[in-house]
C-alpha cells in the first residue's frame, strides 16, 4: 500500500523546501534585515551629510551636528592652494595659530647682539696691563679657567686692592668700568680688561629626538632654537621638525622649524632664555589612517607632514578591485574646531590627478567603501548558515521537506 505522504517525488519536495528557504531569506532581507542591505544610509557615507553627529564648535560652544560632505573637485583644490599661498612668504597670524606655532609670541625679533650678564658660577679673566701680579696671581702656566676669578654664589668676586665687588647681572663692560674706577686710587692710568673664561651660570635643556640630548650652556653668542638643536647634534631620524616644544616659565609653545626651512618663517627661530626647555617631538603624531577595502589597511607616517591622497592609496596597495568601489573614497578630518568630510569619485582613472593634488594633514582618515556586490555577499554569507540549519532541522521533522515519519 502506497503512503499518501510519499505521493510526491523526494526531489520535488527538496526543491520545494529550498524554495521556501530562499523565500525566507528574501523576506528577511526585505523586512527585518533591511537595515543591513547594501547602500543603506545608516551604514553608508553615500549622502550629502555624515550619518553620525560630530562635535562642532559654534561660537564659544561645542555642539553635535551632521557635517556636510564636500566633493573633491578642481575648485576645492584651487581654494586650498589659495589658502596656503600666504604661508610661502611668511606665516600669517592665523596660520601661526592653526599650526600651533606660538613662538612668535616668545620673541619675534632676533637682536643683532646680546650682552651676556654675568651670574654665579661664571669664571672671569681680569687683565691689568703692566701688572702681571694682578693678572695671573696663580701663575702664568695655568689655564684661564684655572687662574680665573670665579663668581661666588652671592654674585660677588674678590679682587686685590678692590675687595669684594658685586658683579651678578652686569656685563663684562660694566665690570671693567667698575674695577677701573676702584683701581684708579692705587694704579695710575689703569688699563684693564675683563673677559669671560667660562660660561657656567646659565643653560638651556634640549631633549627628545636629537642626537645628543642634554644641557647647553648659554654664552655671549645669541642662542636660538635652531642653534640649540645643532649643538645637540641635530635632529634625529624620527624627529618632527614642525613640532618642537619650547617650555618657558611654565608655558609651552610650539615652534615650527620646518616652516622656517621651507617658507622663510624666521619668527619660528625664537631666541632662547636661560632655563628654557626644548623638546623635539617624534613623528608618531604625523600619522594618516587608510581603512576600508584596500589591500593593506593601516596607518602611515607622513614624511615632514607632506603626503597626498594618491600617495596614501598607493602605499596601501591602492584599491582591491574585486572588493572595493572606487566611486566612494572618503577623507575624514577631525583636528580642527569643525570636522571636515571629503568625497572623491575615483571611478575614472583621471580622477587620481585630483587625488595627487589633494594634500593630507596629520590624523586624516581615508576610507574606501566596499562594492555593492561585496556587501550583498557578506549579508548572504552570514544568513546562509542559519538558513541551512533551519532546512536540516525541517528535513528531519517534517515530510514537506523530504523527511519521513
Amino acid at each position: 500500500m502506497i503512503d499518501q505522504r510519499d505521493s510526491k517525488p523526494r526531489s520535488a519536495r527538496a526543491l520545494q523546501g529550498r524554495g521556501l528557504i530562499l523565500a525566507l531569506i528574501a523576506a528577511c532581507l526585505g523586512s527585518a534585515c533591511a537595515t543591513i542591505v547594501p547602500g543603506d544610509k545608516a551604514y553608508s557615507l553615500r549622502d550629502n551629510k555624515s550619518a553620525v553627529k560630530l562635535p562642532v564648535k559654534q561660537g564659544e560652544e561645542t555642539v553635535p551636528d551632521n557635517i556636510a560632505i564636500k566633493p573633491i573637485t578642481a575648485e576645492l583644490i584651487i581654494d586650498q592652494m589659495k589658502a596656503a599661498a600666504p604661508q610661502k612668504a611668511g606665516l600669517s597670524e592665523d596660520a601661526v595659530a592653526k599650526a600651533g606655532a606660538s613662538a612668535k609670541k616668545v620673541n619675534s625679533a632676533l637682536p643683532a647682539a646680546v650682552d651676556y650678564k654675568v651670574g654665579p658660577g661664571d669664571i672671569l679673566t681680569i687683565v691689568v696691563w703692566d701688572h702681571p701680579e694682578l693678572t695671573t696671581p696663580a701663575g702664568q702656566y695655568r689655564s684661564a679657567e684655572q687662574s680665573g676669578t670665579v663668581v661666588a654664589e652671592d654674585g660677588s668676586i674678590f679682587y686685590p686692592y678692590v675687595g669684594t665687588v658685586s658683579v651678578a647681572g652686569k656685563t663684562t663692560r660694566q665690570i671693567r668700568d667698575l674695577l677701573s674706577q676702584r683701581l684708579a686710587k692705587f694704579i695710575e692710568k689703569v688699563q684693564l680688561d675683563v673677559r669671560m673664561a667660562a660660561f657656567r651660570s646659565k643653560r638651556v635643556y634640549v631633549v627628545g629626538e636629537v642626537l645628543k640630548p642634554g644641557q647647553q650652556d648659554v654664552t655671549d653668542i645669541p642662542m636660538t632654537v635652531l642653534e640649540a638643536v645643532n649643538r645637540a647634534g641635530g635632529f634625529g631620524p624620527e624627529a618632527d621638525h614642525s613640532r618642537v616644544l619650547l617650555t618657558r616659565k611654565g608655558t609651552t609653545y610650539r615652534v615650527d622649524i620646518q616652516a622656517m626651512y621651507e617658507e622663510g618663517a624666521t619668527e619660528q627661530n625664537a631666541l632662547l632664555e636661560p632655563g628654557d626647555i626644548l623638546n623635539v617631538q617624534d613623528r608618531s603624531f604625523n600619522k594618516i589612517f587608510v581603512l576600508g577595502e584596500v589591500t593593506k589597511p593601516g596607518s602611515l607616517v607622513m614624511t615632514k607632514k607632506r603626503s597626498t591622497l594618491a600617495e596614501a592609496l598607493a602605499d596601501t596597495g591602492y584599491i582591491s578591485q574585486d572588493r572595493s568601489n572606487p566611486k566612494w573614497i572618503y577623507v575624514m578630518r577631525g583636528e580642527s574646531d569643525t570636522p571636515e568630510l571629503f568625497h572623491l569619485d575615483g571611478s575614472s582613472p583621471d580622477a587620481m590627478l585630483l587625488a595627487d593634488r589633494f594634500a593630507l594633514k596629520p590624523r586624516d582618515i581615508i576610507y574606501v567603501d566596499a562594492a555593492d556586490v561585496v556587501r550583498w555577499n557578506r549579508v548572504v554569507s552570514n544568513i546562509l548558515p542559519t538558513a541551512q540549519t533551519l532546512y536540516q532541522l525541517g528535513n528531519a521533522k517534517y515530510p514537506l521537506f523530504g523527511g519521513r515519519n
